[in-house]
């Protein structure tokens, strides 16, 4: 099984001119963001990465009040695009168990029209917003994948995500694309992983992210993508008065591929 590297545009609010070459050169096999955000950019950004021989993952942020139609909106234009794959904000955490099953039936039905695998990420503000509220609809739908930010889950039930836990464990036995962001039980992101007082987080971090491709590799997957998530501010903290971040964010997340490549390989490869 091989690992795929993918650079999010985040860093840059999606601007991809003068970016691509450098993204290529670290290595990364693609990037993920959403798409342009005027349309009439699509068929331009599909040509620079095909350029660059680039792969493209695909996010989508759905909206109310009807969060299917626009799910089915924003991946019909998305597959337009061809992304290996399909990363979703989906619903929100205020809907009713009812609505949030609705809607993940809907979006496994747009997912078989599509023939493009959509991952639902667990993100504060969202249906994955805890692991026992994605356990509760994983456990309802068999078909349906997940992307995995569990950084999230450390803001949301500040604590640590624990391998021991069952409802963590569905997650990583559902997941199909990760995010790699390493939190700790106050919030989302460590100031900088490189540091020694963040060694254990990024360990436990790391552990779960390879337990995630053993899942994949005994199901027969032959590769695994990977997006390291540390972003800009104010997910990035800043120092007072200056608002100057206090680490590097490219090095950062090129450290953290890298980092991770190297204990995958050392598994996988």
């Amino acid at each position: 099984m091989k690992l795929r590297g993918y650079k999010s545009l985040w860093e840059w609010n999606g601007l991809w001119n003068g970016k691509l070459e450098q993204i290529g050169e670290a290595g990364y096999y693609g990037v993920e963001y959403t798409p342009p955000s005027d349309v009439k950019d699509d068929r331009q950004f599909r040509k620079d990465l095909d350029a660059m021989n680039l792969s493209f993952i695909a996010q989508v942020v759905t909206r109310g009040p009807n969060h299917i139609q626009s799910f089915r909106e924003q991946v019909l234009r998305a597959a337009e695009l061809r992304p290996e794959l399909i990363n979703s904000h989906s619903a929100a955490d205020r809907m009713s168990a009812d609505e949030q099953l609705r809607f993940f039936e809907a979006a496994i039905r747009v997912e078989q029209e599509i023939g493009i695998p959509i991952a639902h990420e667990t993100h504060r503000g969202r249906a994955f917003f805890t692991p026992w509220q994605t356990a509760a609809v994983l456990k309802q739908l068999p078909e349906l994948t997940i992307g995995a930010d569990f950084s999230h889950w450390c803001a949301a039930c500040e604590s640590m995500p624990s391998p021991e836990d069952a409802d963590v464990q569905l997650s990583l036995a559902r997941a199909i694309h990760i995010h790699g962001r390493v939190g700790y039980p106050e919030g989302p992101q460590v100031s900088d992983p490189r540091v020694p007082e963040f060694a254990a987080h990024v360990e436990t971090f790391i552990s779960l992210w390879l337990t995630i491709c053993q899942h994949r590799f005994d199901a027969g997957a032959v590769t695994m993508t990977f997006t390291p998530k540390f972003g800009p501010p104010p997910y990035m903290p800043v120092l007072p008065f200056t608002q100057q971040p206090v680490s590097d964010l490219w090095a950062v997340n090129l450290w953290m591929f890298q980092t991770f490549k190297k204990r995958f390989e050392a598994i996988f490869d």
